[in-house]
């Protein structure tokens, strides 16, 4: 607090998924930086616990429900008058058993798609003419560097983040085309120290039937810079991406991984 630097400064902010991990230190941030904050989660007692540490406000949302989206979206745009910035960052890696393509089943992958990939379209599909409404506005959606590598041990999620940075490009050139004023880019985090990458470890521990410790140690050792990420890290990403400072900036995908695509 007390940073005069107000990047957002009286932007009306949504962020999904904001009561844990990633999501909460977005919004945290965009408080911090003078952004008024909505923040959604299907958790809802957690999700109030988070706005009301931050300074946001709550609203329970389960991403893949549409009638739900509208509510959402309408309720912001009639108590604050404008949108300015949407950030799709809900989403679930799955329940971590075998997921390679010959044993993921079609209900996982299903379930996978519907909250990771169908989710981000019906926030874009939404959001785009409340924006335009507000003169403009910056949808950032959170995809991971698992979009951009093969991922055969997470085969949907890998899946899900792909089809969210096809559909950003695709949102990007029609928004610029169509004269909205409307960004869209997505953001590729790498290995970040949340509570779902402590439960992939988890996971991965006990399939392996090795120690947690040194299943922290493999995935460490991918890492170029030789550290995990922090939220804090794709936080400060999504906030440039929020603010004026990348007004020419759409359709683009930013890594924040430690170099870990380095490596293929």
């Amino acid at each position: 607090m007390g940073n005069n630097n107000q990047r957002i400064q009286g932007k009306v902010a949504l962020v999904t998924g904001g009561a844990s991990g990633l999501g909460l230190a977005i919004a945290s941030l965009m408080v911090q930086q003078g952004g008024a904050v909505i923040i959604t989660d299907i958790a809802a007692d957690q999700g109030r616990l988070a706005a009301e540490q931050t300074g946001a406000e709550f609203m329970a949302q389960d991403v893949s429900d549409e009638a739900r989206w509208r509510e959402v979206l309408s309720h912001i745009f009639e108590k604050y008058g404008r949108l300015d910035i949407l950030v799709n960052n809900a989403g679930i890696s799955g329940d971590g058993l075998a997921t390679d393509p010959e044993t993921t089943t079609l209900d996982e992958w299903q379930k996978i798609q519907r909250i990771n990939s169908d989710s981000v379209f019906l926030g874009c599909k939404y959001a785009i003419d409340y924006m335009r409404k507000s003169g403009g506005g910056s949808i950032i959606n959170m995809s991971s560097i698992a979009a951009l590598v093969a991922t055969p041990f997470i085969t949907s999620y890998g899946a899900s983040k792909a089809a969210v940075r096809q559909l950003t490009m695709s949102v990007a050139l029609h928004c610029a085309k169509n004269s909205s004023r409307v960004r869209c880019n997505s953001v590729h985090p790498g290995q970040i120290r949340t509570p779902m990458l402590e439960s992939l470890f988890e996971e991965a521990a006990s399939q392996m039937n090795v120690p947690l410790d040194m299943v922290v140690q493999g995935f460490l050792e991918r890492i170029p810079l030789g550290e995990f990420g922090t939220a804090e890290d794709i936080a400060y990403m999504v906030l440039f991406l929020a603010s004026e400072e990348s007004k020419h900036i759409t359709g683009g995908q930013f890594v924040v991984d430690g170099g870990m695509q380095l490596n293929g």
